[in-house]
């Protein structure tokens, strides 16, 4: 096994990427992506027609969306995976730099009270987003050069200080969901390098402790907590997305009303074709069609520490286990949203929710799992 430090072999030449990546992989972010864009047809019909007067005016912008994500996922698996460990830094400090000017005059987009994205003309760009796939790469550098883990200073201390550079920039856009996704990523990460249990312990209650400040510190996360426990207070207010979700799923039954046939998507569901997709998936494909979501992604999570544990280079391993954390993480907390186990964020769920900037950073960091995959011997 390579020492730890060192940057990782070259990858051969190889023309035939797509053959020589892992398969399994590959199929299932086809069915996601697939699956995607035929829900958010369906999802956003009615509101296109309404506000654009056009049923496939979403359909078609997901169509964009893919297209550069296809692009993107076909670049990562492309590129030299030492240009990630030459790179990191300057990776990192960009999408800082990114993440800043989110509160910049001019630049600086705000949507329902959150400043979240960057104005390029008619598009935009979340740059939290971008922090994802850069925190995972600079990650993976710091903990493959970590040669000891049983002191807490040169062990965890360095990984600890870049998330909490991130989790203060991207808590002050606001965004607790994209912050949660981050930190449990990094803390996955530190413990497939080899972090000692009891450090992990201490990081568990230091994290807990911000997470409850961070909604204690907000009256609208608070209203959320409320929701959570009991949507039914407020059913007009804090707690009618959860309603309105659950309405959709469970009318859904086993088999669903059928594809295309959603009651809620009749305006009564809000962000229903993003971060709520997966209560239209409940309520027209049914309970079969959850379950084989949630499959899906089971499938994707474990191919892809599959590959993390298989790969002999650290960094790479290190890579494939944080990118894989990120999508299996944000699917989670997402359908948990959905169906009402966790409160409501703000967070799409990962190839299927409708978005430009998510879907094109995931697959990217999708196709820089891939590319991992080529090295497992």
């Amino acid at each position: 096994m390579p020492k730890r430090g060192k940057s990782p072999r070259k990858a051969p030449i190889n023309l035939g990427l797509a053959l020589e990546c892992d398969k399994g992989l590959l199929g299932v972010i086809v069915v996601l992506v697939v699956l995607g864009m035929i829900m958010t047809y369906s999802a956003s019909a009615v509101k296109g027609m309404l506000y654009y007067s056009d049923q496939y005016h979403f359909f078609k912008m997901q169509l964009l969306w893919v297209a550069l994500g296809v692009a993107a996922m076909v670049i990562a698996m492309k590129v030299d995976i030492r240009l990630l460990w030459k790179w990191a830094k300057v990776l990192f400090m960009v999408s800082l730099v990114l993440l800043i000017l989110v509160k910049a005059p001019g630049l600086g987009r705000s949507v329902n009270g959150a400043n979240r994205w960057i104005g390029l003309g008619p598009l935009s760009i979340q740059p939290s987003e971008v922090i994802k796939l850069s925190i995972v790469i600079m990650v993976a550098k710091v903990l493959s050069q970590t040669r000891d883990f049983t002191a807490f200073r040169r062990g965890m201390l360095p990984s600890l200080a870049l998330l909490g550079l991130v989790l203060v920039l991207v808590m002050l856009q606001p965004d607790l969901g994209t912050s949660l996704v981050i930190m449990a990523t990094v803390c996955i990460m530190l413990v497939a390098a080899g972090a000692r249990v009891k450090h992990l312990a201490m990081l568990g209650g230091v994290g807990l402790g911000l997470v409850v400040a961070a909604i204690a510190a907000a009256p609208y996360r608070m209203q959320r907590i409320f929701a959570y426990i009991d949507p039914w207070a407020d059913p007009a207010g804090s707690g009618y997305q959860t309603i309105q979700s659950l309405l959709a799923l469970g009318p859904g039954g086993v088999f669903g009303l059928g594809l295309g046939q959603s009651r809620q998507k009749f305006l009564y569901l809000p962000e229903n074709h993003t971060d709520f997709i997966f209560a239209m998936i409940g309520e027209e494909l049914g309970f079969i069609g959850g379950i084989f979501v949630i499959g899906v992604f089971a499938f994707l999570i474990w191919r892809g520490f599959r590959v993390a544990m298989h790969v002999r280079d650290p960094f790479l391993s290190l890579l494939a286990a944080g990118f894989t954390s990120l999508i299996g993480v944000q699917a989670m907390i997402n359908m948990g949203v959905v169906t009402g186990l966790l409160p409501v964020t703000g967070i799409t769920l990962p190839f299927l929710s409708y978005g430009g900037t998510s879907l094109i950073f995931t697959m990217a960091g999708a196709g820089l799992l891939l590319n991992v995959s080529r090295e497992v011997s």
